[in-house]
């Protein structure tokens, strides 16, 4: 993915490298997991849990990367802005709004 100069162009172009369900699935998996792991952490005061929390979020995400889509993760070209579509994402499923983003950035996939 080449760098994009705003967010506002990144984000169509985020949702373009997650186009496959499984994809998308994995990253949910990875972020719930890691969400959960984050809330332990707090919970319990286990230190070790936050840096597991971002191990498992981008191992699931890689691995989606990695095996469905044949691309190289966002994370590589923007860190933060990838990181934040990781949630964006998660949460316009959860919300049931992300269908509607596919399709009005992916018409042709949504």
């Amino acid at each position: 993915m080449e760098r994009s100069k705003t967010y506002q162009a990144f984000w169509p172009r985020y949702l373009g490298e997650h186009r496959a369900a499984a994809t998308r699935g994995l990253h949910y998996l990875g972020t719930a997991l890691g969400l959960f792991l984050l809330a332990g952490g707090i919970a319990s005061g286990l230190w070790w849990l936050f840096p597991a929390a971002l191990v498992c979020g981008y191992a699931f995400a890689w691995l989606a990367h990695a095996l469905v889509e044949r691309n190289r993760p966002a994370t590589f070209t923007h860190p933060l802005w990838s990181f934040v579509s990781d949630f964006r994402m998660f949460f316009a499923w959860l919300g049931g709004s992300l269908s509607g983003e596919l399709r009005q950035h992916l018409p042709h996939n949504g």
